[in-house]
């Protein structure tokens, strides 16, 4: 499915991933944060058995990596999620960021997306990378290049937001 490259990453690549997600899942919420390669832990959003299922985490927000403003980030988190929505897909509100919070932007977590596709609507909104999480990796998937980083994951319960 995945093969792990370093070649053509986006400057930002060694944030993108130490980066942790937090999933809305109704009243439950969901930190998701690397680990070492081939740990893994905690809860996963998609049954056993439901074909090797993949959710997505992208977002519209600081297209190329530069901050934009609140105003233009809703909008186009907004076109992101009619998109996702249009598309039928399965999805739940997320957040990406740094471990310490410093750092957060609005994501969509999305299941019955392709690798490609993902990478082609996180693309589409000027996105550098989007995650790719399976029950066995954490995937940082670069849009613009086919690099890509796996590590293992740890997905923890916290209070929803």
């Amino acid at each position: 499915m995945h093969a792990p490259d370093a070649a053509g990453t986006p400057l930002n690549w060694n944030l993108y991933r130490a980066a942790v997600v937090d999933i809305r899942f109704g009243d439950r919420a969901v930190r998701v944060s690397p680990r070492p390669r081939g740990t893994v832990g905690g809860f996963f959003p998609v049954p056993a058995g439901g074909g090797g299922a993949t959710v997505h985490v992208i977002t519209a927000w600081n297209p190329r990596g530069r901050t934009a403003s609140d105003d233009a980030n809703a909008r186009a988190q907004h076109l992101l999620l009619d998109e996702v929505r249009l598309r039928g897909l399965t999805w739940w509100p997320a957040e990406g960021g740094d471990a310490c919070g410093a750092h957060r932007e609005e994501s969509v977590a999305v299941v019955g997306l392709s690798d490609t596709a993902a990478r082609d609507l996180g693309r589409r909104f000027g996105q550098d990378a989007v995650f790719a999480w399976t029950p066995d990796a954490w995937w940082v998937l670069a849009c613009d290049t086919g690099a890509m980083a796996v590590s293992g994951w740890a997905a923890s319960g916290r209070a929803p937001a």
